[in-house]
């Protein structure tokens, strides 16, 4: 079944053009990330939500696109998670000095008691989007069941309504990032401007320490103007108390 499931994945990734169909029916299983930005780090959560029929879904396999390498998939305490792994044509430098020999190929879920029809569950994977804004990710998925399976692979071909799909693979398109303007004030600090402004400020408090002293000199020449009438003072009382010849 996993021959068939990647072949089918792979028909599905070389066919250029897929449409989304974001609103395909609820009982679908469907793939939700929490960004779409190319190049970012993402959890995407596979909503399981259903059975085959009535029956039970006993395992999820996932496939997982050639244009990804590595996947985290998170732990689920219903279900046994196992990673299938795929050794690459070529190596690829895994950012740390090394190199990967081989991808995730597959993430298979197998569930540790069956999940009633009617019932949903969520899987997620943690890995980071290819840096292709405009692709679309395709990954094919078979749900398997107590009895029977149902291969969630179909993907629309052009002109084809998505929504006319009876099991399409789930799907993510992924979008350019979002303008980082709102950093501005990092880079502002960055070139030197906030530096200014910082030296505004400090000359600023300086300003406001000189204008406090400000009073501090007309004081200082008030006592010496009080000094002085004393001392006259003090004098004028002296001569008037010395006795006369």
């Amino acid at each position: 079944m996993r021959k068939t499931l990647r072949a089918v994945g792979a028909a599905a990734l070389t066919t250029g053009i897929v449409v989304v169909g974001a609103g395909a029916a609820a009982a679908h299983v469907t793939v939700t990330p929490d960004t779409t930005d190319a190049g970012a780090y993402a959890l995407l959560t596979f909503g399981v939500p259903h059975g085959c029929g009535d029956s039970p879904t006993t395992k999820v396999s996932i496939q997982v696109p050639e244009q990804i390498v590595t996947v985290t998939p998170t732990v689920n305490p219903g279900w046994d998670v196992e990673k299938v792994m795929a050794a690459l044509d070529e190596p690829v430098d895994d950012g740390h000095g090394g190199q990967y020999t081989e991808r995730v190929a597959e993430v298979v879920y197998t569930a540790k008691a069956p999940l009633p029809d009617g019932y949903r569950d969520a899987l997620v994977l943690s890995l980071q989007l290819p840096d292709a804004a405009g692709d679309t990710l395709v990954f094919p998925t078979v749900q398997e069941c107590a009895e029977g399976e149902t291969a969630w692979v179909q993907v629309a071909a052009e002109g084809e309504d998505g929504h006319d799909l009876e099991a399409p693979a789930p799907l993510v398109e992924l979008t350019a990032a979002e303008d980082e303007g709102h950093d501005a004030p990092a880079e502002t600090v960055a070139d030197g401007s906030a530096g200014d402004t910082a030296d505004a400020d400090a000359s600023g408090d300086v300003a406001s320490a000189g204008a406090s002293d400000g009073p501090a000199p007309a004081l200082t020449w008030t006592a010496l103007v009080l000094a002085a009438a004393g001392l006259v003072l003090g004098a004028l009382g002296f001569v008037r108390s010395r006795p006369r010849a």
